[in-house]
């Protein structure tokens, strides 16, 4: 088969590296890509809301399955496009469609898909600038901290938990009013705070049966002890220690089964990956948000323990046979660490060359916010690079991760130094 992903990130490498390890694979293209896949793929440089491009490229290089990395094209509708088009509907194409997608597209339309199906998940109320009155007569109503939530994408920085009430009410204004996030928050979700430690289950689906991959656990703030701002992740763990097989058990019987149902339930075709972020109150897990594609540090942890062919996996999520399918994880636990650039999440410099990735040899790198210019490899983003290291205990692997991590620098590199300290 020749396979195309889009995204330009460390998801989209660690997709890339994963299928080119299959035989199934003949021609592998990346849009746009990075330094990193470009060791194994051949780079397009389209972005990937650009349908119309992405067709010709589909129709020029015989492309038969599209992964869809990021969540702005499935919340746009690429998968509609492909299948609305006669000259590219025979593609496969993992991810949801357009009305399924919103399960990340809005806060408010996940909230009301859990509350129909009895999924456990934080009590809420939305809240427009109409409405901005009633909004702080609810905040008044619940105990601190504040949890307010964009309603639509804001790349993972739309969601503040706040521990005072009068500030909470100046968020809420300024979101609604001010428009904080842009368009994406003209609805605002305010939700009780769960209190707990938080984790991350993947879920395959080919809109009938489903298969739940390795857990994972994110890190999202910039700094150490989990504080400062939210990135979209600074490193993550699989499995994930404190999930027990009775744990495992209720994530599968309270959320991933109706989840599954529901969407079939509501007519929300779904071909492609449900991440669910948890959270364990108690010894009880609760939904905080579904996303609708893999997460990124995630993948860097969850595919590597994936023995199974993926293109397999694919195919089958394609033709619906994805129940003959047997998932083979790997026993060791993986780990990874984000690199990032100095200042990120907020303002920061790019094209910092970056030296040592060679020198590299117990830890897999995979690049994220990276380019190739003039056959040097400089940092194009943010997150720069996840360092991934496979061990017998996640403390094994996170070790490696960082005696990896000494090869390697670019100008005014950060990265946290206690991933899993608070396992």
């Amino acid at each position: 088969m020749n396979i195309l992903v889009l995204g330009s990130g460390g998801r989209e490498h660690t997709f890339a590296w994963k299928i080119a390890e299959s035989n199934h694979c003949k021609q592998l293209f990346v849009a746009p890509g990075n330094s990193g896949t470009e060791a194994i793929a051949t780079n397009i440089n389209i972005t990937v809301t650009d349908f119309e491009a992405i067709k010709e490229t589909v129709i020029q290089n015989n492309i038969d399955l599209v992964v869809v990395g990021p969540e702005d094209p499935l919340v746009q509708g690429i998968h509609n496009f492909f299948l609305q088009d006669e000259a590219i509907k025979h593609v496969t194409v993992i991810g949801p469609q357009k009305a399924a997608a919103e399960l990340e597209g809005s806060k408010e339309f996940a909230k009301e898909f859990m509350m129909r199906h009895n999924i456990p998940t934080a009590a809420y109320e939305s809240f427009t600038k109409d409405n901005v009155e009633e909004g702080y007569k609810f905040l008044e109503t619940l105990n601190p901290p504040y949890v307010l939530k964009a309603d639509g994408l804001a790349a993972g920085k739309g969601v503040l938990i706040l521990n005072d009430l009068n500030e909470a009410k100046t968020e809420l204004k300024s979101m609604l009013v001010d428009a904080k996030f842009g368009t994406a928050s003209t609805k605002v979700v305010i939700e009780e705070f769960l209190d707990g430690i938080e984790l991350s289950c993947f879920v395959l689906t080919d809109g009938e049966d489903y298969k739940i991959l390795p857990t994972a656990k994110d890190y999202k703030r910039i700094g150490e002890g989990d504080t400062g701002l939210n990135t979209g992740g600074m490193g993550a763990i699989s499995p994930v220690p404190f999930a027990t097989k009775d744990f495992l058990d209720k994530i599968e019987n309270r959320i991933v089964k109706p989840t599954v149902k529901g969407l079939k339930k509501d007519n929300l075709p779904y071909v492609g990956f449900i991440f669910i972020g948890l959270i364990k109150v108690g010894d009880n897990p609760k939904v905080i948000e579904y996303n609708v594609r893999m997460g990124d540090p995630e993948t860097e942890v969850v595919l590597p323990r994936l023995k199974t062919d993926l293109v397999e996996i694919f195919e089958s999520m394609g033709n619906q046979t994805l129940s003959q399918i047997n998932l083979d994880v790997d026993e060791r636990a993986a780990t990874t660490i984000m690199l990032v650039s100095g200042g990120y999440p907020e303002a920061y410099e790019k094209g910092k060359e970056i030296s040592g990735i060679e020198n590299v040899s117990d830890s897999i790198v995979f690049h994220a916010g990276t380019k190739t210019q003039d056959g040097k490899v400089v940092t194009s983003g943010g997150r720069v690079m996840a360092i991934t290291s496979y061990g017998n205990t996640y403390r094994e692997a996170i070790k490696k991760s960082y005696q990896s991590i000494e090869y390697l620098h670019f100008d005014k590199m950060y990265y946290r130094k206690d991933i899993g300290f608070d396992l």
